[in-house]
């Protein structure tokens, strides 16, 4: 068996990053571990089982957003919780014990409950429309936080004291307290009455005690419950860990001794930033790394060659045909995220320049930044660069500004060439990129997904890093100056010819990276290890 440890966490605490549907997204779902489960859960070639450790009231959403609903796993705190079920049920609101008198407000984000004029309640939900949460008042200020498990019950309760958390509460199924977590120094409490945690492995139930009554902290239940369950699996099963700085040390010590891979993300995890790992990196039976670059960086760190290192992407290629030949205008997209300003101004001049020589070329600058006012910010640094440059600067102007009604003219001569592309998720990004006729990334880091995604719709690539995922002179170019960008972007703008070749190169290159293949990779690596 085969066991995914996975780093799907809540601002480094050990809970889910679920949050309520009004709310803006301001990070990815899709890491390492999400496509590593997808190949496995597809091809059915070795048996898996995810390993949760963090709590997760709504991971059965979790899965079907990442379109592996039916993927077994293993829930630390359904074990602490002594939770049984496994499916989801449908949980009305309606259905809860309200008090006789309460009236329900329904406003375009939330329901709001009164009684007697007051704020009683406000109940909050999910991307899926289930209810996640619900925020108890007294005299308007909160005096309860119910979280609402996907399953059909309580799952945990805050209680505050003068609108500040004090503690929480983890309970069973039927709402009695099981832990509890204080806030003002993390220490936890077992419930005298409820002693027990339950394990259950390969259908068979089996009930043991906590070693103690108090501890420090949750990661010191985490690690008995982890280790309890650990010592029910077999000497030949593998663990999978996504390194992240909130389990390293826990799993460090828990799989002493046990087969082991480790899978870096260079966006969620960086070595150089946490040495303490180098023993565990010895000491692992493989490394997967998501990029040649950062497996370099990994072995760079530790000092050694580390042989039992490669670098799988956690991303496939698949041939996906954009539609930007099928536009009247070139769209260039341009990440910026990451970039210095003075990179950032030199960049905004050189096309700017490229503007003015090519009527068709459109900018659309690329960030995963999710902050409300990021496309107003880079727009606006965008005119200020164009300004000093003396290059039209309502190229960059903002829709809601072009048609203010003392500009109405100016905003009609001249048109907004330079667009922002604000995407967080995998999704928006894909969806993004089928417009696209050439990417220019000059980053010292480039993008992964970018440009897995190019190859995967033959879009052309300007880097100015060498990455193994573009061949200079087949489906992009490598620049050695910034100054080469113009002549970069004429040779594959003005005709079709340089970039229908690109193309197919793209295409060429994106059959290393199918899922089949990636696929293989993990079958030599987990044969390797024996």
């Amino acid at each position: 068996m085969l066991y995914f440890i996975p780093a799907w966490y809540q601002q480094n605490k050990w809970c889910e990053n679920e949050q309520n549907w009004h709310v803006r997204r301001m990070h990815t779902e899709f890491d390492d571990t999400v496509k590593q489960i997808q190949l496995f859960h597809r091809s059915g070639v070795f048996p898996y089982q995810i390993m949760l450790l963090g709590f997760s009231p709504n991971f059965r959403h979790f899965l079907h957003r990442q379109g592996v609903y039916h993927a077994p796993y293993w829930s630390c705190f359904d074990a602490i919780q002594c939770v049984r079920r496994r499916r989801p049920m449908v949980l009305s609101f309606h259905n809860l014990n309200w008090p006789d008198d309460i009236e329900f407000l329904y406003t375009s984000f939330v329901v709001i409950a009164m009684q007697n004029g007051q704020k009683y309640a406000q109940i909050e939900f999910g991307e899926d429309g289930n209810p996640i949460q619900i925020d108890m008042y007294r005299e308007e200020k909160i005096v309860r936080r119910n979280f609402y498990d996907d399953r059909g019950f309580v799952a945990s309760t805050v209680l505050f004291e003068e609108g500040k958390p004090v503690y929480q509460d983890y309970l069973t199924e039927s709402g009695v307290w099981k832990l509890r977590c204080y806030e003002k120094d993390g220490h936890v409490e077992i419930n005298p009455k409820q002693p027990e945690y339950l394990l259950i492995c390969q259908g068979r139930e089996r009930n043991r005690k906590f070693q103690k009554t108090v501890y420090d902290d949750i990661s010191q239940v985490i690690a008995e419950v982890l280790t309890a369950y650990l010592k029910l699996t077999k000497e030949s099963d593998l663990f999978c860990v996504a390194m992240h700085e909130r389990h390293a040390k826990l799993l460090g010590e828990a799989l002493e001794g046990r087969k082991m891979i480790l899978s870096f993300f260079s966006e969620r995890y960086a070595v150089e930033t946490h040495p303490e790992v180098s023993a565990m990196i010895r000491r692992a039976d493989y490394i997967i790394a998501d990029s040649r670059r950062n497996r370099e960086r990994i072995r760079w760190n530790v000092g050694v060659m580390l042989p039992n290192i490669i670098d799988i992407t956690p991303y496939d290629s698949r041939v996906d045909f954009g539609i930007s030949q099928q536009m009247n205008v070139q769209k260039i997209l341009v990440p910026v995220d990451g970039m210095d300003n003075q990179m950032f101004e030199q960049l905004i001049r050189i096309l700017g320049e490229y503007l003015a020589v090519n009527e068709d070329a459109r900018i659309h600058l690329f960030t995963r930044d999710a902050e409300f006012d990021r496309c107003q910010k880079l727009l606006s640094q965008t005119r200020d660069c164009l300004r000093r440059f003396g290059v039209e600067e309502g190229w960059a102007a903002e829709k809601e500004t072009g048609m203010a009604e003392n500009r109405l003219e100016e905003a009609a001569e001249v048109p907004v060439r330079f667009f922002v592309e604000q995407c967080v998720d995998e999704l928006a990004v894909s969806v993004c990129m089928r417009e696209q006729r050439l990417i220019v990334d000059v980053r010292r880091v480039s993008e992964l997904y970018l440009q897995i995604s190019a190859i995967s719709m033959g879009i052309p690539q300007i880097l100015c890093t060498q990455t193994e995922f573009v061949e200079h002179g087949r489906n992009g170019m490598i620049l050695k100056d910034l100054d080469e960008l113009p002549d970069a972007l004429a040779y594959y703008l003005e005709g079709l010819t340089n970039w229908n070749e690109a193309m197919v190169c793209a295409y060429e290159i994106g059959k290393k990276y199918t899922s089949e293949r990636l696929t293989e990779s993990w079958k030599e690596v987990i044969e390797s290890i024996g």
